[in-house]
């Protein structure tokens, strides 16, 4: 029996220029990073922890480390990274277009920008479990959230931010006003200037915004989470080369972790997989034996690269967001499997 499609699903197949993989001309964006010999990332740029331009002139934070780690998989050079700032608006049409080669900006991952008839992307595994709450000034006395009703509530435009509270209001039947800015900061400007009785965010942004406030403890964040955000990097749809790239490169930084292979110990780690045959796995992943990063299109040793570059996706957490960081948030969903976590690397082989 032959198989129908509707004229909707053809016209998609047929026209959907991002399903075309790539060929000798159509290269993938991998090919493209290699010959360019530098990594356009894009990120926020605004938010402590995650991409925060700091004092020097120097990107850092989680999503500023994967760019890094890809270049030192991709490129051999952590370094080799074009650090590109983007408004919520802004980051899956720089995307499309070629004006950068990954998002590495707190972007949802969920169905409607992962399809087909989407934003055109293809997301990576998650490197940070987040949800969504609203955080409002100690001195209101608010401390549930339909205590906002009525309320002006500032919010992102364009974003999963405003879609999840208009959900949550909405179910909840509690009429309230949003305020709608482009970017974070214009967001944080509004509800520190009194325009509106809250603000809403993922709740490491409102976290990372609290630590930036004159006064960082008149401000709390309630407890009730609307929503699940999954972060992920994103790159560009129809390329499975980059994002199989993407892909285990990330998994190959919980993976590291897993194995208590850091940045301080790769070096020992590398001579004693050496001298050991018995070290299957471990010589493996370090690339010493195999062809996994050929696989990728990518050095057999990427997982040596970017673990000098960064450290294992442990490091990179407690770097940024750990006790002694700027913005302490406890690691919860985003530890190891073996802690009770959500991470988990599927095998390396």
């Amino acid at each position: 029996m032959k198989r129908q499609f509707s004229t909707g699903l053809l016209a998609i197949l047929l026209l959907c220029t991002s399903c075309v993989r790539p060929n000798k001309t159509n290269p993938s964006r991998l090919d493209l990073i290699q010959k360019r010999g530098e990594l356009k990332c894009g990120v926020s740029g605004k938010i402590p922890g995650f991409s925060f331009l700091n004092s020097d002139g120097q990107y850092q934070g989680i999503d500023v480390d994967i760019c890094k780690a890809m270049a030192a998989a991709i490129l051999g050079d952590g370094k080799k990274v074009i650090y590109r700032p983007l408004t919520a608006p802004e980051r899956f049409t720089a995307l499309k277009t070629g004006e950068v080669d990954l998002l590495s900006r707190n972007t949802t991952f969920n169905l409607s920008r992962d399809a087909i008839g989407g934003n055109g992307v293809t997301f990576g595994p998650v490197i940070f479990h987040d949800g969504q709450g609203l955080m409002v000034k100690k001195r209101s006395g608010i401390e549930k959230i339909d205590e906002l009703i009525n309320s002006n509530i500032c919010v992102g435009s364009g974003t999963t931010t405003e879609q999840n509270l208009n959900d949550t209001f909405q179910e909840l039947n509690i009429p309230y006003t949003p305020i709608k800015y482009q970017d974070l900061n214009q967001v944080i400007a509004g509800y520190l200037q009194g325009r509106c009785k809250a603000m809403t965010s993922d709740i490491s942004q409102l976290a990372a915004s609290r630590s930036s406030f004159p006064n960082p403890d008149g401000h709390i964040i309630l407890k009730k989470v609307i929503s699940k955000e999954p972060l992920a990097p994103a790159s560009i749809d129809g390329d499975p080369l980059l994002s199989d790239a993407v892909r285990w490169i990330i998994y190959a930084l919980i993976a590291a972790e897993e194995f208590g292979i850091s940045q301080n110990n790769i070096d020992q780690k590398l001579i004693e997989a050496k001298s050991n045959p018995n070290f299957v796995s471990i010589r493996r992943f370090l690339g010493i034996d195999g062809d996994l990063g050929n696989k990728l299109g990518i050095a057999n040793d990427f997982v040596v690269k970017i673990i000098r570059s960064t450290g294992n996706y442990g490091e990179i957490y407690n770097r940024h967001l750990g006790p002694t960081s700027r913005v302490p948030i406890p690691r919860g969903l985003n530890k190891s499997y073996k802690d009770g976590g959500l991470l988990i690397a599927p095998p390396l082989k």
